[in-house]
């Protein structure tokens, strides 16, 4: 299993687990993560899974691809640095202990 660590706008901490192959997203919402609404199940059609990664873990991540780059400018709290959808990460053993922080508000 992978630990992933959400980190929320008012500083508290959920820890997961989830599994490889999985998308940070999929394992958000199977574990109840508040935070990450998820309306569209994945098909990077809604922005509301968006979380933001930090150093040193965004350097251990594939570039967001077009579409995620487009679905990105329809965030409902600002766009950060570092800013991904969670439905498009998917879990392999390097992410182990991944942290991620999650803006004030999906909607």
């Amino acid at each position: 299993m992978i630990h992933i660590r959400f980190i929320a706008a008012d500083q508290s901490v959920q820890d997961i687990q989830g599994k490889p192959g999985q998308s940070i997203m999929e394992a958000a919402v199977a574990a109840n993560v508040s935070g990450i609404a998820a309306d569209c199940g994945g098909t990077l059609t809604c922005a509301t899974c968006h979380v933001i990664v930090d150093a040193p873990w965004a350097d251990r991540l594939p570039e967001p691809g077009n579409d995620e780059q487009g679905m990105l400018e329809f965030t409902a709290s600002p766009r950060a640095p570092g800013s991904r959808l969670s439905c498009q990460i998917v879990l392999t053993p390097e992410l182990d202990g991944i942290e991620l922080r999650l803006p004030a508000s999906q909607y």
